[in-house]
C-alpha cells in the first residue's frame, strides 16, 4: 500500500471516529447519571476522557503501517514530556523512536459552553506549544531534531456555535476577522493561525452535530485544515525516521 492509498484508507475511517466520539460521550454521561455523580452542565460527558480515542486509533494505525514500531507509539500511557514552564505536560499521542522525540499531538473537542470554554481551549493549545518549543530549545529532548506538533480539533456543529458573536471593544478594536465571527469561525481562524505562526506543524478542524454525528457525519469547513492534509503531514514526517 503506497502513501496515497493509505491516506485514502485512513480518511475513510474518520466517520467511524466521529461516531465513536458521540457514542462515548453519551455512554459516559449516562454512566455518571446512573452513579449519581453527574457533573455540571455538559462536563459530565467529557470528564471520563477517551472520546477522541477513535481518532488516535486512526493515527496509530497509519504510523504502524508505515513502519513505526508499536512500542514507539504512545496514546494510552507514558504521555508525559518535560516542559520549561512546568515539570511535565501530558500529550494525547507521542512517537519516541530510540530516544528521539518524533512527534507530539493534541486531540481536543468542545461541545456546548462555547463562550465559557473558547479562551480556555485556545490558551491551553498556545501554552502547550510554547512550553514544548522552549523546552526543546533548552535541550530537554536530548539530541532530537525538531519534532512534529499536531493539533486536531472537533467542534459541535449547532446554531449556538455558528451564530455571530459580538466582541467587546472597550479600549481598542479587535482585528477585522473577529468582528461578528461565530465560535465556529473563531476556531477555524485559531487552528489556521496556529500553523501559520508555526506553533504547530499541522492542524485539522472538524465540525459535527450531536444528531448526525452518531452516524459518523462531519464537515471540514476549511480546505487547509482537513484530515487528509493533516494525515499526510504527520505520516510524511514520521516516515523519515523509519528504517
Amino acid at each position: 500500500m503506497n502513501l496515497d492509498e493509505l491516506l485514502e484508507h485512513l480518511r475513510g475511517q474518520v466517520g467511524n471516529a466521529v461516531a465513536f466520539y458521540w457514542n462515548t460521550r453519551g455512554s459516559q454521561a449516562r454512566s455518571q447519571h446512573e452513579r449519581g455523580t453527574t457533573d455540571q452542565g455538559t462536563r459530565a460527558a467529557v470528564t471520563g476522557g477517551a472520546q477522541m480515542n477513535g481518532f488516535l486509533d486512526i493515527l496509530a494505525h497509519g504510523l504502524r503501517t508505515i513502519g513505526v514500531p508499536s512500542e514507539s507509539i504512545h496514546f494510552h500511557q507514558r504521555l508525559e514530556l518535560p516542559g520549561f514552564f512546568r515539570a511535565t505536560k501530558m500529550w494525547d499521542l507521542l512517537v519516541v523512536i530510540e530516544g528521539q522525540l518524533i512527534l507530539a499531538l493534541e486531540a481536543k473537542s468542545q461541545v456546548g459552553s462555547f463562550g465559557n470554554n473558547f479562551n480556555n481551549r485556545t490558551e491551553e493549545a498556545m501554552g502547550s506549544a510554547l512550553d514544548l518549543w522552549t523546552a526543546f530549545r533548552e535541550g530537554a529532548f536530548r539530541n532530537s531534531s525538531a519534532p512534529w506538533l499536531g493539533y486536531l480539533f472537533m467542534l459541535q456543529d449547532c446554531p449556538a456555535s455558528r451564530s455571530p458573536v459580538r466582541a467587546k471593544e472597550p479600549h481598542f478594536p479587535v482585528f477585522p476577522e473577529f468582528k461578528e465571527a461565530s465560535y465556529a469561525a473563531r476556531y477555524e481562524l485559531f487552528c489556521r493561525k496556529l500553523v501559520r505562526e508555526r506553533h504547530y506543524s499541522a492542524s485539522a478542524y472538524l465540525l459535527s452535530s450531536a444528531d448526525t454525528g452518531l452516524q459518523g457525519e462531519y464537515a471540514e469547513p476549511a480546505g487547509d485544515l482537513t484530515m487528509a492534509l493533516f494525515l499526510r503531514s504527520l505520516l510524511s514526517h514520521a516516515s523519515a525516521f523509519v528504517r
